[in-house]
């Protein structure tokens, strides 16, 4: 897992709220444990129409869109069943972080497991950067995991919540084996004292 410390980006605006994980990536995509090409299946069914065209109207195929590492969502992203991949799809397209002003629970760790940075914020905050994303589709954000700080386009500082052991495992671009295999020595060193 690469590790998150700072990022700067423009934001996708998918201001759809109660967005859940079958939109994110359709079930019929989860047949397998590899998450290369995932991203091509990322938001399928509003992604492409009918004829496997892409939808000129959705979000993520606007020119304004590409290379963007930041969605900017509407209200409880990532709602519904578990499944670890939609984080896996959303990497896959490019997307470092998510900002919301609220979050599925089980969406929210299981981004955290892979390497995926959901930023929650107040509905003030949101709906400035809301603004500011249609006022200037390429606006920069920058995220500072360190100091767990977003910083607006116009140069507002915001803090947001994340958990201490997520925040040491992200900086550090290890999952929660990774933690534990970090401690391999100490680990060996007990088993042959037993």
């Amino acid at each position: 897992m690469a590790s998150f410390t700072t990022l700067s980006s423009h934001a996708v605006l998918l201001s759809a709220e109660n967005v859940d994980t079958d939109q994110i990536i359709p079930a019929r995509f989860l047949k397998t444990l590899d998450k290369n090409g995932l991203g091509k299946q990322l938001f399928f069914d509003w992604r492409y129409l009918a004829d496997g065209t892409d939808n000129p109207d959705f979000a993520l195929n606007k020119p304004e869109a590409q290379g963007a590492q930041i969605i900017l969502a509407g209200d409880n992203f990532g709602c519904g069943s578990s499944r670890e991949h939609a984080p896996w799809a959303l990497m896959g397209w490019g997307v470092r972080a998510v900002i919301s002003t609220s979050f599925a629970d089980i969406f929210k760790g299981n981004s955290l497991k892979n390497g995926l940075l959901p930023i929650q914020v107040d509905a003030a905050t949101h709906a400035k950067l809301v603004a500011a994303v249609k006022a200037n589709p390429k606006a920069t954000l920058s995220v500072d995991l360190t100091k767990a700080e977003l910083t607006l386009p116009d140069g507002t500082k915001v803090s947001f919540p994340i958990d201490n052991f997520a925040q040491h495992c992200l900086l550090n671009g290890i999952d929660q084996l990774g933690y534990i295999l970090s401690f391999d020595d100490k680990i060996k060193s007990y088993e042959a004292r037993a």
